[in-house]
């Protein structure tokens, strides 16, 4: 005897929130740039490590490969590989992509964020906390 199934108390899966999402044009130039590397890379890792006069900076660099435990992520059609340990301090990144007179970069807009150092090239994070 079949017993029959009540689909419409199933709960639809919830997407679990990206812990950094890209701008459009961070997305585009990200995008640009691995379109130049001939499949070399799989996307962009980031993370966070201790130092400078504030006390962390974030990284940013090339994926060749996974690394263990890594988060990956797909915004905007770019994987994001994201360090283990930096997960909490990234949580509500967005990361943009800025032309200004004398260059372009790259930078974190992080709500984790609470200062940085005069230079800039250092900041100071707190780790994301339970809502």
């Amino acid at each position: 005897m079949k017993i029959p199934v009540n689909t419409s108390a199933a709960k639809p899966r919830r997407e679990r929130p990206k812990p950094v999402k890209l701008t459009e044009v961070a997305a585009a130039r990200l995008q640009e740039i691995m379109a130049g590397a001939d499949g070399k890379y799989l996307g962009l890792r980031v993370g966070v490590t201790n130092g400078g006069c504030a006390g962390m900076s974030y990284t940013m660099a090339y994926a060749e490969d996974t690394k263990p435990f890594e988060e990956v992520m797909e915004d905007k059609g770019v994987k994001i590989f994201i360090d283990p340990k930096a997960i909490l301090f990234l949580i509500g990144t967005e990361l943009d992509f800025v032309q200004e007179k004398l260059g372009a970069r790259f930078i974190f807009k992080n709500p984790n964020q609470t200062s940085a150092c005069g230079c800039g090239e250092s900041v100071q994070i707190t780790p994301a906390q339970e809502v």
